[in-house]
């Protein structure tokens, strides 16, 4: 079975996309849902969390997210902090999850993929495209976040040009284009790639 990374900046719609091939029958796995799960669930890395951003970090619903981002988005070294525990836990928990999988393909959807290192134990990775005003409208609609905030968290993401350089295959998510037949070419030749009787 071929492990594919699916990609893109916020707003770019790779979760759209992974939700066209999961109505092909593809199982995919949401690394951000992952992570906040693991956040949760995983009590080494809940120990480290509050170890390194305190006792606040969690409250009686689980991982304190407000509190998190405050930490983390206005302080790109305890970003890495964090991220420096969390993707790896969210990789690991990744590769069991594609063993468990019985399909030509599976998907790991993460806005990180090259990032975080994940990249490297993926056999392809899909990159979906999109104009950053177009992006930043989708995220505007989406979360009612500040423009100013919008661009900040996309300045942090590698280049979207240089991230679609590295993708194997990339779909144009750009409001011209139609996002299905670009879905099903890629399915088609996964599944091929993917298929050993």
């Amino acid at each position: 079975m071929l492990r594919v990374g699916i990609t893109g900046g916020m707003g770019s719609g790779k979760t759209t996309v992974a939700h066209i091939f999961e109505t092909l029958g593809i199982p995919v796995y949401y690394a951000d849902d992952a992570a906040k799960r693991i956040m949760n669930e995983d009590p080494s890395l809940r120990m480290e969390i509050i170890r390194i951003f305190g006792d606040e970090s969690y409250n009686g619903e689980g991982l304190n997210r407000s509190y998190i981002a405050s930490k983390v988005f206005s302080n790109p070294e305890q970003l890495n902090m964090l991220n420096a525990i969390v993707h790896p836990a969210t990789i690991r928990d990744g590769e069991n999850w594609m063993k468990r999988q019985n399909s030509p393909y599976a998907l790991k959807e993460a806005a990180l993929i090259f990032e975080s290192g994940a990249a490297e134990g993926l056999d392809y990775v899909i990159g979906v495209s999109a104009p950053i005003p177009l992006r930043i409208e989708r995220v505007i609609q989406r979360d009612g976040m500040e423009r100013s905030e919008i661009k900040a968290r996309m300045a942090k993401q590698l280049d979207p040009e240089i991230a679609m350089k590295l993708c194997d295959f990339v779909i144009q998510n750009n409001e011209q284009e139609l996002l299905i037949p670009q879905v099903l070419k890629i399915h088609e030749e996964l599944k091929a790639k993917g298929f050993h009787p």
